[in-house]
């Protein structure tokens, strides 16, 4: 075969090939249009696990609630980064992907926030994730993670979500986190049953047996207090009746305050 005559066929079958795509893509998107979002939401919680905040009727009246009819719109017509962002709007939820399958099902893969401590003014109550993210408690499921109430120098208004705006407060909050994080999966986890913001703005730790209160002062020195804590009980207590003492100050550098 003469090499003009191979070259010619090379460039038929390609054309040949691209004119089939644009055919086939051509009547793909017509046939996308012509099919419609159905009424199934496929909802896949990836932690449901761990937390229960979120669950499929939640997602179905959001939508319902944000988004209104997109059930019965053409499949290209659902707007579904405005799906997402409406979900994602939701103080529970922390990352949410939705696609659409060509027999018409919505999907949505959720993750929930994750709380690591949750806070109680006396009058109102809210969970912080590990960044310093703060969310209303939730009316469908709860978590166990530890509480610190009283007076809490946190500013922060029924239904709010997001950092604190100041930088004190939002300083306040990581340091908390931070003292939270060093006692789970330590020895003190399962000993220290409250922690509470007394008058002063000091944190007293009270744990699950005895009558001693210990005086943390600011979130900051954690480890340091925390040892000091834990030469109490090696050193101190066992030279006394139980419950001698009813508070031991931990704020002060290598030295123990213990009073009746």
């Amino acid at each position: 075969m003469k090499p003009i005559v191979r070259r010619g066929l090379e460039v038929l079958t390609v054309l040949a090939c691209a004119a089939i795509w644009v055919f086939t893509t051509r009547m793909g998107q017509r046939e996308r249009r012509t099919r419609t979002c159905q009424s199934g939401i496929q909802v896949t919680v990836l932690d449901s696990a761990v937390r229960h905040f979120v669950a499929k009727e939640d997602l179905e009246k959001w939508l319902d609630l944000d988004y209104h009819a997109y059930v019965g719109l053409p499949l290209d017509s659902v707007n579904l980064d405005r799906i997402e962002q409406l979900v994602m709007s939701r103080s529970s939820v922390r990352s949410c992907e939705a696609w659409l399958t060509d027999d018409g099902t919505l999907h949505l893969d959720i993750s929930q926030r994750e709380p690591v401590v949750r806070f109680d003014d006396g009058h109102n109550g809210y969970y912080a994730d590990a960044t310093g993210f703060i969310f209303p408690l939730q009316a469908r499921g709860s978590a166990e993670v530890p509480v610190v109430d009283g007076k809490l120098p946190l500013k922060v208004e029924r239904g709010f979500k997001g950092m604190p705006e100041d930088p004190a407060q939002l300083e306040w909050l990581r340091q908390v986190i931070g003292l939270v994080d060093f006692i789970k999966d330590s020895v003190w986890e399962n000993n220290i049953k409250q922690i509470t913001v007394d008058a002063k703005g000091d944190l007293v730790l009270t744990p699950w047996e005895g009558r001693e209160r210990f005086i943390f002062g600011e979130p900051v020195r954690i480890k340091e207090k925390l040892l000091l804590m834990r030469s109490y009980y090696e050193a101190v207590a066992p030279s006394q009746d139980p419950g001698y003492y009813s508070t031991v100050d931990l704020r002060f550098r290598n030295q123990l305050v213990c009073r009746k």
